[in-house]
């Protein structure tokens, strides 16, 4: 349990070792002990914003206690609180984004008297400005979680209108290559000499399903080719967990290629797809872009390397919770999207219903393809 500071158990910010903000101990309406931290980091200038938000709580508190007032919270005051709180969050950037175009809406909203109609309306003129349906459920995903936490961490008492309310979304984008489109894709990718990785890379992804993001980032260090694995931390990961890619031949030559080009040139770099002086590959949408024209492939990004490599498994006959877990999908959902492309695993499911036929006597039973073209 982390250690407080002596000071915690009285009124006051405190510091506590294992957060980078100050704290707050205070005592709420219902006379109960609250440390909570004020989300604002350790400095000079920190400190008097952490006084002041101590100070407006302790106000706040006094009200209810002796007035029994309900100190109204403002979407300004909530969002606010929540961004602090959760900054450390892996999507903390996607959540400031979500968090401007709320605010072009609810700023100066009164968040106790929030009601269901202004959470449709604001779906409404969304989509009128022509937002996916997607992203108008982030943006109200990421208000529900702040009231969600308001109310459990800070007891505000709020109302949660955004529940239960959530546009339909249009199902998920798949789209993938054949084997031959794919050996055009590689072989146009190895004519375009500023980019010497790319085809390394198409090749890798193809054959892992990684994420763009978890290949670029990818350290020698978590490559194990004796084992042939790829070792990815909880950080890594979308889903934030660790997971082992295996390595088929295929894309082991791939990474075999990419430690040749770094012996020759980089040898100190701790990155598996880098440029020649060992930097870090940030993005290469431009030259992938470019070999998907070289290739006559049109309508293909990045991401749908690892669409193609789900569509080949299952395509293949492998189990979709075999491609889930190689996928790293948080549920089996994601990877359902495919299923479309093993109809003969339903077929072959279909076929365990026929048994002895004989007890179905229909007539007609048994007409040959000619009769059977006269009916229909």
């Amino acid at each position: 349990m982390p250690k407080r500071n002596k000071r915690s158990d009285q009124d006051g910010i405190y510091e506590r070792s294992d957060s980078p903000c100050y704290w707050a101990s205070f005592t709420d309406a219902n006379g109960k002990r609250v440390r909570r931290s004020t989300g604002v980091r350790k400095s000079q200038e920190g400190r008097k914003e952490a006084e002041a938000l101590l100070a407006k709580w302790r106000l706040e508190a006094y009200r209810a206690r002796h007035w029994e007032e309900v100190p109204p919270k403002s979407f300004d005051e909530l969002m606010l609180e929540y961004l602090r709180a959760r900054r450390d969050k892996r999507s903390h950037r996607d959540d400031l984004t979500r968090a401007r175009q709320l605010r072009r809406y609810f700023t100066g909203a009164v968040m106790n008297t929030l009601r269901p109609a202004e959470i449709n309306r604001y779906m409404t003129e969304r989509r009128a400005e022509g937002v996916a349906p997607a992203t108008v459920n982030r943006e109200l995903a990421l208000l529900s979680a702040a009231i969600n936490l308001a109310n459990r961490d800070w007891e505000w008492g709020l109302p949660n209108p955004v529940a239960g309310r959530k546009l339909r979304e249009p199902e998920g984008r798949i789209r993938w290559i054949t084997r031959s489109e794919a050996a055009a894709l590689v072989q146009a990718a190895r004519g375009i000499a500023r980019s010497p990785y790319l085809a390394d890379f198409i090749v890798t992804a193809l054959h892992t399903g990684c994420r763009s993001g978890e290949l670029l980032g990818l350290e020698w260090r978590r490559v194990d080719l004796s084992a042939g694995l790829i070792h990815l931390e909880a950080h890594h990961t979308k889903a934030a967990k660790r997971r082992s890619v295996p390595l088929n031949q295929t894309a082991r030559r791939a990474i075999l290629s990419r430690a040749r080009y770094r012996a020759r040139h980089c040898p100190g770099t701790p990155w598996v797809f880098c440029r020649k002086n060992g930097e870090r590959l940030e993005w290469l949408q431009r030259s992938f872009k470019l070999a998907c024209a070289r290739a006559g492939i049109e309508d293909f990004r990045i991401h749908d390397l690892r669409h193609t490599c789900a569509a080949w498994l299952v395509s293949a006959g492998v189990p979709l919770p075999e491609v889930r877990d190689l996928l790293g999908h948080a549920s089996i959902t994601m990877t359902e999207r495919y299923a479309h492309l093993a109809p003969d695993n339903v077929r072959a499911a279909v076929s365990r219903l026929d048994g002895d036929e004989s007890r179905y006597s229909h007539a007609g039973e048994g007409a040959s393809a000619g009769e059977l073209r006269e009916v229909m």
